[in-house]
C-alpha cells in the first residue's frame, strides 16, 4: 500500500486509537493519531488528509462538530465515523450530514480492509473526476477562449461566479464572438461536467424537425418514425442543454419549452407519458430579443424564464488586443494541421489585424489566419497575406459614410482603451466633438457594459 494516503484517526480512547493507527502503519498508511475533538480540529487546521476515522461521542468536541468542520474546511477528505454497536442509527444520522461511511466497535481487521479497500475505490474515482474537471475547464478556458483584454477578463470571472449555479444562462453578441464557446466554459466549470454538454442550433431545422430534434418522438409518431428516439432535452440528462438561436424558436414551441422549464417533465412527441428530467439551459441569441417581443414574435413569460443571468460576449473590435493572441493561437493549430512551415506573424499584418473591422468576429478572423497560412510563400505571414481582407470587403462596402465614421471611431477608442483625450487626438477632434459623436452613435466600451468609466 502507497504511503501516500494520509490518514487521522480521533478517539479519546486511547486502545481504539492506538489499535487503528497501528494497523494504519503496518498497512503502509502515513497515519497520526488525536485523542479528541479540539486536538483533532488543531491538526486539520495544518495539513489536509485523505481519510479522517472519526469517533462520535467525545468530551468536549465531539465527532459531529468535527464532521461540520471537515465538510466545511476540508472537502476532499473521507470522512469514516467510528461507533458502538448499539448506535448505528447515530453513524447513519452522520452519513446524512456528510460522513462516507462508519466502522462499529468491536471491529474485526477483515471489515477494516474490506472497508479501505471500497473508500480506496471511490476516493481514486473521486480524485480522477477532479482532475478530469480541471482539465476540461482549463482545455475550454485557455484552448478556445483566450484573452487578456479587461473584457474578456470580466467574461472570464463572470463565467466562474454563475458555474456554480443552475439558473437558465442568456449569451447575447454578434455571430462569431464563440456564444458556444462560452457555453461549453459555463458546463465544463460547473458541478454538471462529468454530464453530457448538448447542443442545437434552433435555426437549422424547420418547426416540425425541431420539434423532434428537441422532445423525440415515439414509434408511429409520423410517417417516417419507425423507431422511439431521444430528443436533446432527454439527452442532457444530467448535463447542459444549449439552444444556439434561441430567437428562431416558433411561438408553439417556447410554450413547450416554458412548460418544461417550470415542470421538470415533458413527453416525446406522439407520447403520454411524462419524462423527468434534470439539466441546465444555456441559451444565445444575435437578435434583440426585446425587439422580437415588441412585434410578437418572442414570448415575454419565455424570455423572462431564460433571462435569469444575461451574458454579453464582446464583438472582436471592443478587444483589439487580443487579435494578436488569437491570430497567433490560430495559426499554431493550422501550421501542425496542414504541415505549413509558417512561424509567426509579422508587425506590419498584425497593425493591418488590429485596424480591420472584423464584422465576423473570432470566427473570421479564424478563417483569414487559415487562408494566409495555406497560401503563405514566405515563414512569416506579412500584410500581403492579408490583402484579402480589404478587397473582399469592398463589394459588400455600400456602407454610408455615418456606418463608416462610426465603425472608424469605435475602432480608434477601443485602441486607445477608451481613453476619450488620447482617442480624440489621434481622431485629430476635440473631447467636446467625441463625446458628442460617442452620444450619437450611441457607442458603449466594455468597460461601461461592465460598470466602468470611459475616463
Amino acid at each position: 500500500m502507497s504511503g501516500r494516503w494520509k490518514v487521522l484517526v480521533v478517539d479519546d480512547e486511547m486502545i481504539v486509537r492506538e489499535a487503528l493507527v497501528d494497523w494504519f502503519m503496518k498497512a503502509g498508511y502515513d497515519v497520526e493519531g488525536a485523542d479528541g475533538g479540539q486536538a483533532a480540529l488543531d491538526m486539520l487546521d495544518r495539513k489536509d488528509y485523505d481519510f479522517i476515522f472519526l469517533d462520535i461521542k467525545m468530551p468536549e468536541v465531539d465527532g459531529f462538530e468535527v464532521l461540520d468542520y471537515v465538510k466545511t474546511n476540508c472537502p476532499n477528505s473521507m470522512v469514516i465515523m467510528i461507533t458502538a454497536y448499539g448506535s448505528i442509527e447515530t453513524a447513519v444520522d452522520a452519513m446524512k450530514r456528510g460522513a462516507c461511511d462508519y466502522l462499529t466497535k468491536p471491529f474485526e481487521p477483515g471489515d477494516l480492509a474490506c472497508l479501505l479497500e471500497r473508500l480506496l475505490q471511490q476516493k481514486r474515482i473521486l480524485d480522477e473526476n477532479a482532475i478530469l474537471r480541471e482539465q476540461v475547464a482549463s482545455r475550454v478556458r485557455c484552448e478556445d477562449l483566450i484573452g487578456a483584454s479587461h473584457c474578456m477578463q470580466q467574461l472570464f470571472e463572470l463565467i466562474k461566479q454563475i458555474a456554480a449555479f443552475d439558473s437558465p444562462v442568456l449569451l447575447r453578441g454578434e455571430t462569431g464572438t464563440g456564444k458556444e464557446l462560452v457555453a461549453k466554459a459555463i458546463h465544463a466549470t460547473s458541478e454538471r461536467c462529468a454530464g453530457p454538454f448538448i447542443p442545437i442550433n434552433c435555426g437549422a431545422f424547420t418547426e416540425t424537425l425541431l420539434e423532434s430534434e428537441l422532445f423525440g418522438h415515439e414509434s408511429g409518431a409520423f410517417t417516417g418514425a419507425k423507431r422511439t428516439k431521444k430528443g436533446r432535452l432527454e439527452m442532457a440528462e444530467g448535463g447542459t442543454l444549449f439552444l444556439d438561436e434561441i430567437g428562431e424558436i416558433p411561438l408553439k414551441m417556447q410554450i413547450d419549452l416554458l412548460r418544461v422549464l417550470q415542470e421538470k417533465r415533458f413527453h416525446r412527441v406522439g407520447g403520454n407519458t411524462d419524462i423527468p428530467i434534470d439539466f441546465r439551459l444555456v441559451c444565445a441569441t444575435n437578435r434583440d430579443l426585446k425587439k422580437e417581443i415588441e412585434r410578437g414574435a418572442f414570448r415575454q413569460d419565455f424570455y423572462y424564464r431564460l433571462n435569469v443571468i444575461e451574458l454579453e460576449i464582446p464583438p472582436l473590435r471592443a478587444r483589439i488586443d487580443d487579435i494578436p493572441v488569437l491570430a497567433q493561437h490560430f495559426l499554431e493549430r493550422i501550421r501542425k494541421e496542414t504541415n505549413r512551415p509558417v512561424a509567426g506573424i509579422n508587425q506590419q499584418a498584425i497593425n493591418v489585424l488590429k485596424n480591420y473591422p472584423w464584422p465576423g468576429n473570432v470566427r473570421e478572423l479564424e478563417n483569414a489566419v487559415e487562408r494566409a497560412v495555406v497560401l503563405a510563400k514566405g515563414h512569416f505571414l506579412t500584410k500581403d497575406d492579408f490583402a484579402f481582407l480589404f478587397r473582399n470587403s469592398a463589394p459588400d462596402l455600400p456602407h454610408s459614410l455615418r456606418e463608416n465614421e462610426k465603425q472608424h471611431i469605435e475602432r480608434i477608442l477601443n485602441l486607445y482603451g477608451w481613453n476619450i483625450s488620447k482617442a480624440a487626438e489621434a481622431l485629430e477632434i476635440s473631447r467636446v466633438t467625441l463625446h458628442s459623436k460617442i452620444k450619437h452613435y450611441n457607442l458603449i466600451s466594455c468597460n461601461n457594459r461592465s460598470g466602468g468609466s470611459q475616463g
